[in-house]
């Protein structure tokens, strides 16, 4: 039943057909006359919060729950006459979708700097999947959303994806020292990159669920000079090198048939040397899963929790601080660890070498690779 009728009570649900909805607000024209006794139910994959009088009231998790507010049917209407009959009351239900958002795309639009050891400044083109959920979802409707009735990773996706390539270049910059180590270390970038994202991604009320880099390109000359030290890694003896490519040009030779290639043909069965073999293993490593304090009960609950299993507290955050990332209480104006304005945001770092600008706490420039700062 819709959220804005006269006389009925109003039944509030929400299915996600889209599959790509991380929140969407009933009544979705805007703030509704949501009455007393409202019954609304929740999926086991959502949140619901109700904001009341312009604030958030309350947060809902699995099941039905009857909604309170000053909307009483018939008698609210008649007192609303000052108002063209429309209730000052007003009051909205925000719900969340908490599954896992899987197969979103990053990469690089335009090649991103890299200062390498051996080759000197190269550009590279990195590219990836990640997978996103929503941890905290009032701090995702006070940090993106606003009073929008819908938001979808599709209107995230991009800014996301330039957090990512920021985040990966000041990654290599500090653990990668030349492309030569770069064969084989794919899942360490992966698991370094999303460690070093856990944090921004914290602040606008989301985690991310996983994150794989699918191919990183230096430019066409670039590959050709690491293959060919590839090539010479793994030729442990150029003398021997040298004679074998001799005996494959004289094993050709011989196939050509006639008195010379048979003379050939004699000498290369004293002259086929056997060569290398090599082989690698990669080991996976699985982190422990971290634990944290439910602020009702005190109990240790896992930190990817929504809800606590002792006392069904929501772990919900209203805001943290955009300077050290501190939670805030309701209503603070002042962060109480490191005492920074709650209304100061984060500014953007300036290259002082191209004047490019790059996200807060980066440590190289995107544009020309040197260090900031």
């Amino acid at each position: 039943m819709g959220a804005n009728n006269v006389i009925l009570l109003e039944a509030l649900e929400w299915f996600d057909e889209s599959g790509q909805e991380l929140l969407h607000r009933l009544p979705e024209q805007g703030s509704g006359e949501i009455k007393y006794g409202a019954q609304l139910t929740v999926r086991e994959s959502q949140a619901a919060i109700l904001f009341y009088k312009g604030k958030a009231c309350d947060a809902y998790g699995p099941g039905r729950h009857t909604l309170k507010t000053g909307n009483i049917p018939i008698l609210t209407k008649l007192l609303s006459a000052p108002w063209g009959m429309i209730s000052p009351l007003r009051a909205e239900v925000f719900f969340v979708n908490l599954k896992t958002f899987p197969d979103l795309k990053w990469g690089t639009s335009d090649p991103v700097a890299f200062r390498d050891a051996e080759l000197g400044l190269v550009r590279l083109r990195a590219h990836g999947v990640f997978s996103i959920r929503v941890a905290q979802p009032l701090l995702l409707i006070n940090t993106l959303a606003g009073t929008m009735g819908r938001y979808t990773t599709e209107q995230v996706e991009e800014y996301l994806r330039q957090m990512i390539v920021s985040r990966f270049n000041d990654y290599l910059g500090e653990h990668l020292t030349t492309l030569f180590d770069l064969p084989g270390r794919f899942d360490d970038i992966a698991e370094g990159l999303e460690k070093s994202l856990a944090r921004d991604f914290s602040r606008l009320g989301l985690s991310l669920a996983a994150l794989y880099v699918t191919s990183i390109t230096p430019p066409a000359e670039v590959q050709q000079a690491i293959d060919d030290r590839s090539r010479m890694s793994v030729i442990k003896d150029m003398d021997k090198f040298v004679r074998m490519k001799a005996a494959m040009a004289m094993e050709k030779a011989a196939s050509a048939g006639g008195e010379a290639g048979a003379g050939l043909g004699l000498g290369l069965g004293m002259m086929m040397p056997a060569m290398f073999a090599g082989l690698q293993a990669n080991t996976e490593r699985k982190g422990a899963v971290r634990e944290v304090t439910c602020e009702e009960c005190d109990n240790a609950i896992p930190a990817a929790a929504r809800f606590c299993p002792f006392c069904g507290h929501q772990q919900i955050l209203n805001q943290q601080c955009t300077n050290c990332g501190h939670n805030l209480m309701p209503g603070a104006k002042f962060c109480p660890l490191c005492g920074h304005s709650v209304d100061e945001r984060a500014r953007e770092q300036s290259c002082p070498h191209c004047r490019a600008d790059n996200l807060p706490g980066s440590l190289f420039c995107n544009r020309c690779g040197e260090r900031l700062g």
